[in-house]
């Protein structure tokens, strides 16, 4: 039987030889030598020879500043470089699935999906029913935790592209080395490229660096998409889609987001808008100019000859007319962005429909003349994207802390002598806030005397009532906590005098906000001004987020996976007692600790009936690149949201049993007990973390606009949710994603419940998938390595804190293993052992130079800040994560 992971090794191989010879052609013998000696080193040290794991930090704690940095550096790129080798590697896994009809469909697939639907019983009108009422959001952030510059990016895509021709079946000799010759020209150019950012991101950088995934690959990716699952849904019930279905369209917090963060102001908010605007009327601007060059057939319908008068080429003439109102919009956008005066002249697409219903008029002329063919070709695609991208590519999130809105009521109610709003209780609040939804007055005086806090939240309330629709998306309220700070903004809303008012969505973040979700919904559901004043968009429609990261740094990752399954429960419970249909925005993080991991197994292991065919969901940092970054990657998750939203509608988890319930509270308890008794009590555990994870160098790597923490000074409390576990990724402790987890199972299973956790482990698709993601943090962790950072350095009074913290690692690894009747640590997951155990020999360098790099830095040697930096981009390009 064929290997069919041998190509993906050979790739790899490939790329190692290649950078290896490129090392030793560009830094010399000895550099190369050096970097294969350590390489040698680190293997026999995996393998268990405890002299090399010694020889080891001895070589790199004495390695000369002058080698530290290119020996960092071979490391880091063999790792990025094996990362592009496997994700090319999952596109032609799914292309030999599509080339072989004989075969098995992939799983997660349309074809597979749909026929596993239609083998259970469901009616081909319910599968049709569910994919047009299907709405998927996915909502791209600019959070730091994309490592790799955006020149870099392009050059791995281009690696990623060549080897794509290898798979070619046939190949000559002259063309195989004409390949290897341009892969060396691509490494090389990625060795002469400086891979640390010397300079932190605007918010608009960090903007139009994201809007680049829908340049590259998603422009072309949604109409392939959109036909593919057309021709399977018709295969299955016999109808295809209706036009203007669009089941899965694009949201973003980048320029939006301003929660903590200062760079983010009403100006540049305004800026982005526009440039969002702009860069989908050049695409479409070209996509139209390259549509005209098909279209010089003469024969129209009556409609279309209205329109164009006696042009000799109708379909030419209007698609003319079309492209110049798209640079009419061009210039329009271009002044907004520029904050120059707008221009009145014109005709700018700023509605959406106008310019469907100028393409369908193209659409229907061929079809009434019998050239529909045509209208199938470019044309077809033009018109789905639109349906997915809108006018503005992603429309773009506004976010606020909730205590920034009531200190704008506060400066508000203290100026006009109503009191203190920040010092009324939830039904003070709620009391004048209905009041004032419910009459006309204006609110705020115009000569409101206001801090210049007061005064951003103000002005930004002010741009959203100017900017053109289509342009915005939802209103999100972080560290909500009671429904007041949802009318709180609705109130503002209406007081900036916004016509189209952004629908207002809570995100409930911390396991005690979490608890009264549920509640606080019921309350909003039931106040009269909360339809009428939120911006809910249609009868019957609410919106809820839940915010994964900082859940679970609140009470660790067993918990806060509780905690956000019985509150979605809450949620749905609250939405159907009042006849409204709930979406559920899921914050997910890209890492374990953060609510992150596969797709299809986090959206078929939530609560049942939390799904409805509707949800949105955050796209994060390397997360976007790794799932989008490539037409294939793009192609297979779009289907992998679809299939799994559809399933997770059409055939629902059954609701746990009671026993599992009541023992998931003990475990919940029991583990948000351990995790705090660490994080929050041991006087040890600040002084700790800060010596032994490098937080506070990961500033230096500049890789994101927003400050690491949202207040100055602080402990653990005041540390964003990403540079809390990208530091300990780097350790190799992974501490975030397991802690608390391994003292509840243990003592769950040392105990009467024990069958009910093996049990629960084995049925219930929640905590499966919850031990799973745990298990496969557990498999990339090292005590050893761990222990290495302690060695060097840890203080003497908080090193038993290290030891107790790696014995607990070890407890969490056996209880997990217990818990899924299971010998070995990913004995269901061979593909990604293997890959962990590629990778360990080429990490494990970096972390043995990381520890060294540290204390050097830190005693003053800044000169080795740059081989330091590197290291940190390695580990995270090996661990597959960061933040």
């Amino acid at each position: 039987m064929t290997d069919p992971h041998r190509p993906l090794r050979e790739d790899v191989k490939l790329l190692g030889r290649i950078l290896g010879d490129t090392i030793r052609q560009l830094e010399g013998t000895e550099t190369y030598e050096t970097v294969e000696r350590i390489r040698q080193l680190s293997k026999k040290a995996r393998s268990g020879d405890a002299d090399a794991a010694v020889e080891l930090r001895a070589v790199m704690a004495d390695l000369a500043p002058g080698a530290a940095l290119p020996v960092a550096r071979g490391f880091a790129h063999f790792l990025t470089l094996a990362n592009i080798a496997e994700q090319h590697h999952r596109v032609r896994r799914r292309y030999d699935y599509l080339r072989d009809p004989a075969g098995a469909p992939q799983r997660g697939s349309l074809a597979e999906a749909f026929a596993r639907f239609t083998a259970a019983g469901v009616a081909p009108e319910k599968l049709h029913e569910t994919i047009h009422r299907m709405r998927i959001n996915l909502v791209l952030t600019a959070h730091p935790t994309e490592v790799n510059r955006r020149t870099l990016l392009q050059q791995h895509a281009r690696i990623s592209d060549l080897l794509t021709l290898r798979d070619q079946d046939h190949w000559i000799p002259a063309e195989q080395a004409a390949f290897v010759s341009e892969l060396r020209r691509a490494i090389a150019t990625i060795w002469r490229t400086d891979e640390i950012a010397r300079k932190k991101p605007t918010p608009q950088q960090e903007a139009r660096a994201g809007l680049l995934v829908f340049e590259q690959t998603l422009w072309n990716a949604m109409p392939r998409f959109m036909r593919a699952l057309d021709e399977q849904l018709s295969a299955s019930t016999g109808r295809g889609l209706e036009p203007g279905t669009a089941p899965i369209t694009f949201g973003s917090w980048m320029g939006g987001d301003r929660d903590g963060n200062p760079f983010v102001t009403s100006d540049i908010t305004e800026r982005i808008c526009w440039t969002h605007r702009w860069i989908a009327a050049d695409l479409f601007w070209r996509a139209i100019n390259d549509l005209r060059s098909e279209l010089p057939v003469t024969p129209c319908s009556a409609a279309l000859r209205e329109r164009v008068g006696d042009a000799a080429e109708p379909y030419r003439a209007f698609l003319r007319h079309i492209r110049s109102r798209l640079d009419d919009t061009r210039t329009l956008a271009a002044a907004g962005l520029t904050n120059e005066s707008l221009p009145t002249n014109g005709q700018p697409y700023l509605d959406q429909t106008v310019f469907a219903d100028d393409l369908n008029c193209i659409a229907e002329s061929l079809h009434a003349v019998g050239l529909g063919q045509l209208a199938d070709g470019r044309l077809k695609d033009i018109r789905l994207r639109l349906d997915a991208f809108g006018l503005t590519l992603a429309r773009l999130d506004i976010r606020q802390d909730s205590e920034r809105h009531s200190d704008v009521l506060d400066a508000v109610t203290v100026a006009l002598g109503l009191g203190s709003y920040n010092s009324w209780n939830e039904d003070e609040r709620m009391a004048f806030l209905e009041a004032e939804l419910a009459g006309r007055r204006p609110l705020i005086p115009l000569d409101l005397d206001a801090s210049a806090d007061v005064r951003e939240v103000l002005d930004t309330f002010k741009m959203l009532a100017r900017i053109p629709p289509g342009s915005l998306g939802a209103y999100v309220i972080s560290m909500a906590r009671a429904p007041s700070d949802v009318l709180a903004v609705a109130l503002l809303q209406r007081e900036a005098g916004m016509t189209r008012p952004l629908r207002v969505v809570p995100l409930f973040e911390t396991r005690d906000d979490l608890a009264t979700a549920g509640q606080s919904l019921a309350t909003l559901l039931a106040s009269p001004s909360f339809q009428a004043a939120a911006g809910v968009e249609g009868p019957g429609q609410v919106e809820v987020m839940l915010g994964y990261s900082d859940s679970a740094k609140d009470a660790g990752r067993l918990a806060a996976a509780w905690s956000l399954y019985k509150a979605q429960e809450e949620l749905v419970a609250a939405a159907t007692s009042a006849d409204v249909h709930l979406t559920l925005f899921h914050g997910r993080g890209g890492s374990i600790g953060r609510g992150g991991g596969p797709t299809h197994k986090a959206i078929l292991s939530q609560p049942p009936g939390s799904v409805q065919a509707t949800m949105r969901v955050t796209e994060q940092g390397e997360v976007i690149q790794a799932k989008f970054g490539r037409q294939g990657l793009a192609l297979r998750n779009l289907e992998l949201y679809v299939t799994a939203v559809a399933e997770a509608t059409l055939q629902p988890p059954n609701a746990p049993d009671p026993k599992w319930r009541t023992v998931m509270d003990e475990l919940a308890a029991d583990a948000m007990r351990a995790y705090r008794q660490v994080v929050r009590s041991d006087p040890d555990f600040v002084p700790y973390f800060r010596a032994v994870t490098p937080e506070v160098e990961l500033g230096s790597l500049n890789i994101g606009s927003r400050p690491a923490r949202r207040k100055a000074g602080g402990g653990v409390s005041s540390l964003r949710a990403i540079p809390w576990v990208f530091a300990w990724t780097q350790t190799r402790l992974l501490l975030p994603s397991w802690l608390g987890t391994g003292s509840a199972l243990a003592n769950g299973l040392s105990g009467d419940n024990a069958d009910t956790i093996v049990t629960m482990a084995a049925d219930w698709r929640f905590f499966h998938e919850t031990l799973s993601m745990i298990e496969m943090v557990l498999a990339k962790s090292s005590t050893r390595i761990a222990a290495s950072y302690d060695r060097v350095l840890c203080p003497a009074p908080q090193r038993a804190l290290g030891d107790r913290l790696r014995a607990q690692l070890q407890v969490t690894i056996a209880g997990v293993l217990e818990a899924l009747d299971q010998d070995a640590l990913l004995a269901e997951s061979a593909v990604l052992a293997r890959s962990i155990r590629v990778r360990n020999p080429y990490v494990d360098p970096l972390n043995a130079l990381q520890v060294a790099l540290l204390g050097r830095v830190r005693a003053g040697e800044d000169h080795l800040r740059d081989a330091l930096l590197v290291t940190i981009n390695g580990i995270a390009a090996g661990m597959r994560n960061t933040g």
